[in-house]
């Protein structure tokens, strides 16, 4: 598919400097937030608006989206979006240019998660752990980058960032959980080759490796959270409940809690705060995984 993004590109250059007013450390850039209708997202979103930034809420259940972008007040709105097609994507580009003058931020944190043992794993579950935490990430990428660096070539010393949410499972394998520990290597991978290729025109890439969101709707929902999918598939010996399971996984964290969205923003305005870093990958993860 070409898609041309030529109109959005023009417009970024004509209002690289014309951005929304903010107070905070995050004030003056315009940030997309994918997957920010709940869990990390939302809390990454509410908190780069609290320090002054201007952020589309983006999301596929655009209802939840509007309500938190709503909540959010003035400097906040939402945009529907399916990162998994590149139409959708190139849409939610150009109508955040056309809607504020350009983008400064992308943080993309959309991931699902499918588990169990490999030899009963299906197909379809890996390509759709796949296609939203691996090629999402490429699709959101490319078209962001294409609006950067039009606004780079209006505006060679403004700094733009791309921050991309992995996972502890990026860093290390995770036992009957190889479809969402795959992904999470691939996406880092993909975040260190776009750090080599767009370091030239003042984009960062950096990745955000985040411990366990123990109390977001990833691991508690009731009805496929991963409290419940890990403990069918065996994952935590002896465990016969889900508080069970809850509390193996705190168990591995030094600190004693998993990871929270505040500890994960404050992370995120690091990587945009920095100017001499990029391609990397950032544990956030109570002690749980340190880098050597």
């Amino acid at each position: 598919m070409s898609i041309d993004m030529t109109k959005w590109q023009d417009m970024a250059r004509e209002r690289v400097h014309d951005r929304p007013a903010g107070t905070g450390r995050m004030a003056g850039k315009i940030a997309i937030v994918t997957g920010a209708a709940q869990g990390f997202g939302q809390g990454i979103a509410e908190a780069l608006h609290a320090e002054g930034a201007t952020v589309v809420v983006a999301d596929l259940n655009a209802a939840k989206a509007e309500e938190v972008a709503c909540a959010m007040g003035e400097r906040a709105s939402a945009i529907a979006v399916n990162v998994a097609d590149e139409q959708s994507v190139a849409d939610l580009m150009g109508q955040t240019v056309e809607r504020y003058g350009g983008i400064d931020i992308l943080m993309e944190t959309v991931g699902v998660v499918r588990s169990g043992p490999l030899t009963s794993f299906e197909q379809k579950d890996l390509e759709f752990v796949t296609n939203l935490n691996y090629t999402a990430v490429f699709l959101c990428c490319k078209y962001a980058a294409m609006i950067m660096q039009a606004q780079y070539q209006a505006d060679p010393k403004a700094m733009f960032d791309i921050v991309v949410m992995a996972s502890k499972s990026g860093l290390t394998g995770s036992n009957k959980n190889f479809a969402y520990a795959g992904s999470k290597f691939g996406a880092i991978g993909l975040v260190e080759s776009f750090a080599l290729e767009l370091c030239e025109h003042n984009i960062k890439v950096n990745a955000i490796c985040p411990g366990n969101f123990l109390d977001g709707p990833l691991w508690s929902d009731p009805k496929n959270g991963l409290f419940l999918q890990y403990l069918h598939a065996g994952k935590v010996p002896g465990a016969k409940t889900v508080e069970d399971v809850r509390r193996a996984y705190e168990a591995k964290v030094p600190m004693g809690r998993g990871c929270l969205p505040q500890d994960v923003a404050r992370a995120v305005m690091y990587c945009v705060e920095q100017q001499y870093e990029t391609g990397q990958a950032i544990p956030v993860t109570g002690g749980q995984i340190m880098l050597h």
